[in-house]
């Protein structure tokens, strides 16, 4: 599904904030959102990666098995996550495959600013249930819009890019789903931005077992 691969510390040092990162899994209910989303990935995320912090992966999960760089706190939800410590533990606590595509543009001081908003807007909002999931992707079908009082993490996704400048307004954000961000789909950004192919992760065992 990839062309090349590198190492999570490699491509930790190599991300930038904008830069995708897609997950794969095996379990039913990663199989699930694909078949039901036609889409080869369960699961999309975006780096962040602000003056000497480490890197950080902002996005919306079920799950709170890492403290949440914004709040301190482990909780559900939209998180912001130490990048390395969110992707090892999709790949060995949740059996994710990690991919990740880099953004082709400048991140300018004023989109970080509209990063750090979004973080502070919608950190800690639900992720939703099965039967709000379906009915925000149902109706992003038809470009209906929706509350986001619980979040996906593809809308949340298209939100930052929307705020951002990368994404028009013309679609709702749950009109896209985790496959509109991988190569295949070949989204169209704004601002002459363009995205690379896939990069496939390799991530280490772990020193102890989950």
């Amino acid at each position: 599904m990839a062309a090349s691969t590198l190492p999570l510390a490699e491509a930790a040092d190599l991300t930038a904030t904008g830069d995708l990162w897609l997950f794969r899994g095996r379990k039913a209910a990663d199989r699930a959102i694909r078949v039901f989303t036609n889409s080869p990935v369960n699961h999309v995320a975006m780096a962040v990666t602000l003056d000497d912090l480490p890197p950080l992966l902002w996005h919306a999960e079920l799950g709170q098995s890492l403290p949440d760089a914004w709040t301190g706190e482990p909780h559900r939800g939209a998180q912001l996550h130490r990048l390395e410590d969110a992707v090892t533990t999709w790949v060995h606590r949740y059996g994710q495959t990690p991919y990740f595509r880099q953004l082709h543009h400048e991140v300018t001081r004023e989109m970080e600013d509209e990063v750090l908003r979004v973080v502070n807007e919608f950190d800690g909002h639900r992720f939703p249930h099965t039967a709000t999931l379906a009915r925000h992707w149902l109706l992003g079908r038809v470009r209906r819009g929706v509350p986001l009082e619980d979040v996906y993490c593809a809308e949340l996704v298209a939100l930052t890019y929307q705020r951002m400048g990368l994404l028009d307004g013309r679609r709702p954000v749950n009109w896209y789903d985790p496959g509109r961000f991988w190569s295949g789909d070949q989204l169209a950004l704004a601002a002459g931005a363009t995205l690379g192919e896939e990069i496939h992760v390799t991530v280490p065992a772990p020193a102890e077992r989950w």
